[in-house]
């Protein structure tokens, strides 16, 4: 019997694809999503939010008494019926001393030579910014010099007024990236661990906020502490939110903490715009999203000195008392996966442990 040897046969080559296969085209479309959510979702917040900002019943003062001041003050109030909230004050010191603890964004005063806008830029620029546009008219219709007295100016070193904004903005991205990190390298470590470590992070995070705006950049008109301390309550409720929303959401973990946290919570602080320019929607959330509250409570101590933020507190450690939920509700459902996984593993004494605590 011969033996032939066969030849290989050459393998004929495919011209490349035009069209790439569809399983490219499914593994772009599941990358690309979470890029295009965040796209679509800035335009929409910061857009929705900052476009057309206008005032929504700023409440003004009219300095004077009697029967031509309560005139003047419902002339103003049908001018401009959406825009302003105009009541009379009885003299220009009690205006000056309520514009400067914020029960009055702005105030007008005359004589029979001269017009005084009395406002508070360090309790925000866009809104007496607003009120002086609002204003300056009136006195021009009035043939009147003007002079603006602002009660309580912005520090030398924090001209824009947005300090404050920024250093919150600093905390959310550090503390939603905290977030992501802690629970990549803490899944399994038990519950009393993450808490720990999602609150250790939370006070270096404002630690380094605090001694950037404060000592570094001068932002800060003291009560450094104090900020601090609300600082690290904010961040420690961002994290905690995080740490336990990872083991239920996964991958969508990052643009759910965007949007909470930034598109969300950036628009509705109050930073650019105050509340009573913001669109309705946001102007809602503002009353008891996280940024607010902690922008609303370090503003307080460090430009209106005497000011209840009691209110502010509460509405960060709600957030951080949701954090904490959030944490002990994923762990729970962790144990019952790892359970179902495995229905002949016993629980350990540990698992056991953090369980009941998480329950």
């Amino acid at each position: 019997m011969s033996a032939h040897r066969i030849a290989p046969v050459p393998a004929v080559a495919r011209p490349p694809r035009f069209w790439p296969p569809a399983a490219f085209w499914k593994a772009l479309g599941s990358h690309i999503v979470i890029p295009l959510f965040l796209a679509a979702g800035m335009a929409l917040a910061y857009l929705g939010a900052f476009h057309a900002a206008q005032p929504d019943n700023i409440p003004v003062g009219i300095v004077g008494q009697g029967p031509a001041a309560d005139v003047f003050a419902q002339t103003l109030n049908d001018k401009a019926p959406s825009a302003l909230d105009v009541s009379t004050v009885a003299t220009a010191a009690k205006a000056r001393a309520e514009v400067a603890d914020g029960t009055l964004s702005a105030a007008y005063a005359t004589d029979a030579t001269h017009a005084t806008i009395i406002v508070s830029t360090a309790a925000s620029p866009a809104e007496a910014s607003a009120a002086e546009e609002l204003m300056l008219p009136i006195a021009y219709q009035q043939h009147l010099p003007v002079t603006i007295d602002d009660v309580r100016p912005v520090p030398a070193d924090d001209m824009t007024g947005q300090g404050l904004f920024f250093m919150m903005v600093a905390m959310s991205v550090g503390g939603y990236s905290s977030a992501i990190a802690i629970s990549a390298v803490a899944g399994r470590l038990g519950i009393g661990w993450r808490i720990a470590v999602s609150a250790a992070t939370a006070v270096v995070v404002s630690a380094i906020t605090t001694v950037v705006a404060g000592p570094l950049f001068h932002v800060l008109a003291g009560n450094e502490w104090s900020i601090g301390l609300l600082g690290a309550l904010y961040t420690f409720g961002i994290i905690t939110i995080g740490v336990g929303l990872h083991p239920m959401l996964g991958r969508w973990t990052t643009p759910v903490l965007t949007l909470l946290f930034v598109m969300l919570n950036v628009t509705t602080s109050g930073g650019i715009f105050p509340q009573n320019m913001q669109p309705p929607f946001f102007a809602g959330l503002s009353t008891f999203w996280t940024g607010a509250a902690w922008l609303d409570s370090a503003r307080a101590l460090t430009y209106l000195p005497g000011q209840e933020f009691g209110f502010d507190g509460l509405r960060l450690a709600l957030w951080a008392t949701a954090g904490l939920a959030l944490i002990g509700v994923s762990h729970l459902l962790t144990v019952r996966r790892r359970r179902a996984a495995d229905d002949t593993l016993a629980a350990t004494p540990e698992e056991e442990e953090t369980a009941a605590v998480a329950a």
